[in-house]
């Protein structure tokens, strides 16, 4: 067994009628404000590491940002939406086809031009689906709040 499955596992006890009240209670909603809390702290550990060389934190944030993602795929496999697995097996498949220098024919001599083709490949993949762009801005805003509370509730503001 990998060591993620052996997470997914806990993941899964913990959610499970024998787990823990507080995370079985979770949902898709309720994370949302650890998860924007998570991210932000992942920027503290970068910080962290380039100011000092220290990696624990980052280290640290990262198992803690690994935790939603795992618990968001969790609570969505409950639902009957998705899986882990397919969660993977989407971002593999991004990976591979927005990197067509690396695993395809194309063949790029710079940075700039893998950023093209990126963006090109991403305009390609969101064909039918631009209605999703509508409600990014509100996702901001949102984003927004919730860095801005969890400032006010650790006391930088």
């Amino acid at each position: 067994m990998t060591k993620f499955e052996e997470f997914e596992n806990i993941v899964a006890k913990l959610r499970s009628p024998e787990g823990c009240p507080w995370d079985r209670e979770q949902t898709h909603s309720s994370l949302k404000k650890p998860c924007i809390e998570e991210a932000a702290e992942v920027i503290c550990g970068i910080n962290i590491l380039k100011e000092t060389g220290n990696p624990d934190n980052l280290k640290e944030e990262l198992g803690d940002l690994l935790l939603q993602v795992v618990m968001h795929a969790r609570i969505a496999e409950e639902e009957g939406y998705f899986t882990m697995d397919d969660v993977i097996q989407g971002i593999i498949d991004k990976m591979v086809r927005r990197h067509p220098h690396v695993f395809g024919e194309a063949v790029v001599s710079e940075s700039g031009e893998v950023l093209t083709r990126w963006d090109e490949i991403k305009k390609w993949e969101k064909e039918g689906k631009e209605w999703t762009e509508a409600y990014l801005p509100e996702a901001f805003d949102e984003a927004k709040k919730l860095i801005d509370e969890a400032a006010e509730r650790k006391g930088f503001v």
